[in-house]
């Protein structure tokens, strides 16, 4: 392995344990973790899906006792909103999905509306707090996200519950599978499954 891919592969093993132990997302680790080995700037940092792998290997070696219980609690928790949610057509992505979170996870969830605005004012209704800003979605384009705070009782503190907005449009696009050949996303059923099959396992 030549220096700098074995830096790079570096910079990856630390951004693994800084999204396991400090719940930072894979960007602000990686950069991080450069500048935590002083690593040059223009230094090339590693895909997410070195990044992915790192980390379930850190999870395997350091927390394989409670990692399981803890993305179990937090995939419970993204169904019950998926359910409340379900007008929406709700598709849980990142960490919770893939099955690499753990208790410092937040949920995310992608809705798909013919209106925007109606996933907000069904927030209000039910007296949710949220706070409103814009991030990019997974197409590239700014949507709307809503954020907020959910008790988890299964884990004995709130999580962080982040539902971004995208047209009904997009779906489409959204269920193509990624550069892994995984889809990077799944609706109620799609979760249901994953974790009946986990279980059996």
């Amino acid at each position: 392995m030549r220096p700098m891919e074995t830096l790079t592969h570096e910079i990856a093993a630390v951004a693994a344990r800084l999204v396991v132990e400090d719940g930072l997302d894979y960007g602000a680790a990686k950069r991080r973790a450069q500048k935590t080995l002083g690593a040059p700037p223009r230094t090339a940092l590693p895909a997410n899906d070195l990044v992915e792998a790192e980390v379930r290997a850190y999870l395997a070696l350091f927390h394989a006792d409670t990692q399981p219980a803890e993305l179990a609690a937090l995939r419970r928790l993204a169904l019950q909103w998926m359910e409340r949610l379900a007008e929406f057509r709700p598709h849980l992505c990142g960490a919770v999905w893939n099955g690499t979170a753990t208790r410092r996870c937040d949920v995310h969830l992608q809705l798909f509306c013919d209106d925007p605005k109606s996933a907000e004012i069904a927030l209000i209704d039910h007296r949710v707090d949220h706070v409103a800003r814009t991030v990019a979605g997974f197409n590239g384009a700014a949507v709307e996200a809503l954020s907020f705070s959910s008790p988890c009782p299964e884990l004995g503190e709130p999580i962080g519950v982040h539902l971004m907005i995208h047209d009904w449009g997009d779906l489409r696009g959204a269920l193509k599978p990624g550069t892994d050949g995984q889809p990077p996303r799944g609706d109620r059923q799609a979760l249901a499954q994953r974790m009946a099959r986990e279980t059996q396992a």
